[in-house]
C-alpha cells in the first residue's frame, strides 16, 4: 500500500500514533492519576463514549494510509478493555503498519501476555517508578506491592514481548530509586527509560522544582556504570539512548523539560472517545467521533485528517515558561495517555 505522507507547518511528518483505549485504570499515580483527583466517585466515560474496536480499526487504517508506522494502545490502563487482543489483532493486520506496542502498569499481563503476544503485540512499556514497596504503595495510593508489576514483567518476557521499564522521576519522591532501577534493569535485561517529570494536566501539581534532569541522571549513572550513546533508529525516536558498554542493554531519557525535541515530534494522539490531540501539552482536541458516526466517508476522515496535521504548529517544549504552564489547558494524561 502507498502512503500519502502528511507533514505539518515545521515539516514534520506523522509516523506515531498513540491510541487511548479506555480512560480508566487499577492504579492511581503520581504521574497522571493523584489520589486527591481521581477518588471513588470519579466519574469515568460512559461506554457509548468509547470509540468502538471497529471504529479504532477503521482509523487506524487511515492513519497507516496517511504515514503512521506506529501504534501504541495507552490508557488509562488499556488491560482494562475487555477482549483487547481483539482489537489488537485488528491493527496488527493493517497492511504498512511496522509495530504496534502497549503501555501498561503490567499488573494484568500474567493473565493477558499470550494472548496479546499472540494476536502481534510485539512489546509493552510497563510503568514502574520504583522498587521500594513502601513507596510504590504510596504512589499508586491503594498500598499495593511491586509485585503484580514485576509479575507482569516476567510474563510478558516468557510470552516473547518485548519490554522497556518506564520511570517518571520526580525530585524529593523517588530520585532515591534512580541506581537501584538501572542496576535491576541491566541485571534482567531491560530497557529503562527515565522520563523527566512533565507538565501534563494540572492535577499532577507540576513544579519545575520537581524536576530531576536527564543530565542529572546522565551524570548520577556515570558514577556507577560505563554507558555509551547509541545513534537514533529513526527519524523522531523520543528516547536519547545510550547501552551499558560490553552488552546490547540500552537505557535511555525522555527529556520534554530539558531537552525538547518539539522539531522532531511525529507525533499524534487519539483518546478513548474520538478526540485528536496533536500534542500531549495541547488541550483543544478536535473531535473525529461523531464526525465518523455522522457518516462521514474514508476520504471525508482522511481529508480532515490531514487538514488537523497540517495546521499543526505546536512546540509547546520549546516554549515552556512558568506563565505558559500556569495559563495553557492542557490534557490529562489519565484521558489520552503518554
Amino acid at each position: 500500500m502507498e502512503k500519502t505522507i502528511i507533514k505539518d507547518k515545521l515539516n514534520r511528518p506523522i509516523r506515531d500514533l498513540r491510541i487511548s483505549v479506555i480512560d480508566r485504570c487499577n492504579f492511581r499515580c503520581q504521574y497522571c492519576m493523584p489520589a486527591d483527583q481521581f477518588g471513588p466517585d470519579f466519574e469515568f466515560l460512559p461506554k457509548s463514549a468509547l470509540l468502538t474496536y471497529e471504529e479504532i480499526e477503521r482509523l487506524g487504517k487511515i492513519f497507516v494510509n496517511l504515514g503512521v508506522e506506529k501504534i501504541r494502545l495507552t490508557g488509562g490502563e488499556p488491560l482494562l478493555r475487555k477482549d483487547l487482543p481483539i482489537l489488537v489483532k485488528k491493527l496488527s493486520s493493517i497492511e504498512g503498519l511496522s509495530d504496534i506496542g502497549l503501555t501498561t502498569n503490567g499488573v494484568l499481563l500474567p493473565k493477558l501476555a499470550g494472548e496479546l503476544k499472540a494476536a502481534g503485540l510485539k512489546r509493552v512499556n510497563v510503568s514502574l517508578d520504583t522498587l521500594s514497596d513502601e513507596l510504590f504503595g504510596q504512589i499508586n495510593g491503594r498500598g499495593v506491592g511491586t509485585g503484580p508489576v514485576l509479575e507482569g514483567i516476567e510474563a510478558a518476557k516468557q510470552a516473547g514481548l518485548g519490554v522497556k521499564i518506564n520511570m517518571v522521576v520526580k525530585k524529593g519522591l523517588n530520585d532515591a530509586d534512580i541506581i537501584p532501577m538501572a542496576q535491576y534493569c541491566k541485571n534482567h535485561g531491560l530497557e529503562l527509560r527515565y522520563i523527566e517529570f512533565m507538565d501534563v494536566g494540572s492535577t499532577n501539581g507540576w513544579k519545575m522544582d520537581d524536576v530531576v534532569t536527564k543530565k542529572q541522571i546522565y551524570l548520577l549513572l556515570k558514577e556507577h556504570f560505563e554507558i555509551e550513546p547509541v545513534d537514533p533508529a529513526y527519524f523522531g525516536e523520543v528516547a536519547k539512548l545510550y547501552h551499558y558498554k560490553d552488552t546490547d542493554v540500552k537505557v535511555g531519557f525522555i527529556t520534554s523539560v530539558s531537552e525538547s525535541f518539539c522539531s522532531s515530534c511525529t507525533r499524534s494522539r487519539l483518546s478513548a472517545n474520538g478526540q485528536i490531540f496533536t500534542c500531549l501539552f495541547n488541550g483543544n482536541g478536535h473531535d473525529i467521533r461523531n464526525f465518523m458516526r455522522n457518516g462521514a466517508s474514508d476520504e471525508d476522515i482522511e481529508k480532515r485528517i490531514t487538514a488537523i496535521w497540517n495546521g499543526r504548529d505546536d512546540r509547546y517544549s520549546d516554549e515552556r515558561t512558568a506563565e505558559t504552564n500556569k495559563n495553557r489547558k492542557k490534557i490529562e494524561m489519565s484521558y489520552i495517555g503518554g
